[in-house]
């Protein structure tokens, strides 16, 4: 085991890398959060985050709070990422993760960073658990689905969140509406070729959601037989790390609501 006074102390400035840290440090290492941790339609750790400290991202409180170790994000604060860079300040840069690969590498850094290498391991575990547990039975039929964001962004091929997808059993439809990574979708094109279902996104339990909006426009009453509408969390669709537990979850009832329980 660690000597526990040898093991750095860590900040998080992203509610992504938020989540793996305190699945894989002590509670003693993590000395700050990012604010976006707190916030439930952001964050898988909301509830748990209320307990830790948090930052606003700043270079001042950032370096006030003396980390051995800083994870920061592709769109942290350019600002804070040179502060501490000039002073010397260890400091790990993340990507969005595209696939499931890409994320499993960004959990093993987190944890290696904590110096808690074997639970970014554990953790990798419990989530391909997860996805064997949401995956369809052999011979289920692929159904045709179209994930959207509470403010109409749909996620195409190449993401995450479509690899997720493929996982549960979706055949992502994205790409025949001319999406690439990510972007709009017309109620227009949703008329002319409907998915058979729409993983809306929903800011908070029992929130309107962009995609009730669509659905409830009268030119959809023809196609709204053939296309039905599941509750997809949108904070699921910001992270992966152990809201991918989640994420298999939501997807796997998503699909049942479709097929049955035999699904």
């Amino acid at each position: 085991m660690a000597n526990a006074r040898a093991l750095p102390r860590v900040i998080s400035l992203n509610p992504c890398l938020d989540s793996v840290l305190v699945h894989v440090a002590d509670r003693s290492q993590v000395v700050a959060l990012s604010h976006y941790a707190r916030d439930p339609q952001q964050s898988s750790i909301a509830k748990i985050a209320l307990t830790y400290p948090m930052t606003y991202e700043s270079a001042e409180e950032v370096i006030a709070l003396r980390p051995d170790v800083v994870l920061t994000a592709s769109h942290s604060s350019p600002a804070t990422r040179a502060a501490l860079k000039k002073l010397g300040i260890r400091t790990e840069l993340f990507k969005v993760p595209n696939s499931w690969a890409e994320n499993q590498e960004q959990i093993r850094r987190i944890a290696q960073a904590a110096g808690h290498a074997e639970r970014g391991e554990a953790l990798i575990a419990r989530v391909e658990a997860a996805m064997a547990k949401g995956a369809p039975r052999p011979g289920t039929r692929p159904i045709t689905a179209l994930v959207f964001q509470p403010n109409g962004f749909a996620a195409g091929h190449g993401t995450l969140v479509d690899e997720m997808m493929r996982r549960a059993g979706f055949v992502n439809v994205a790409e025949r509406y001319g999406l690439k990574k990510w972007g709009n979708v017309s109620l227009e094109r949703l008329l002319d070729d409907p998915p058979e279902v729409l993983l809306a996104g929903q800011a908070a339990p029992n929130a309107p959601t962009w995609a009730e909006r669509i659905l409830n426009h009268p030119a959809l009453a023809r196609v709204s037989p053939r296309m039905t509408r599941a509750v997809f969390p949108e904070r699921l669709l910001y992270c992966g790390g152990p809201g991918l537990m989640d994420t298999a979850a939501a997807l796997a009832a998503a699909r049942r609501q479709v097929l049955g329980a035999a699904a």
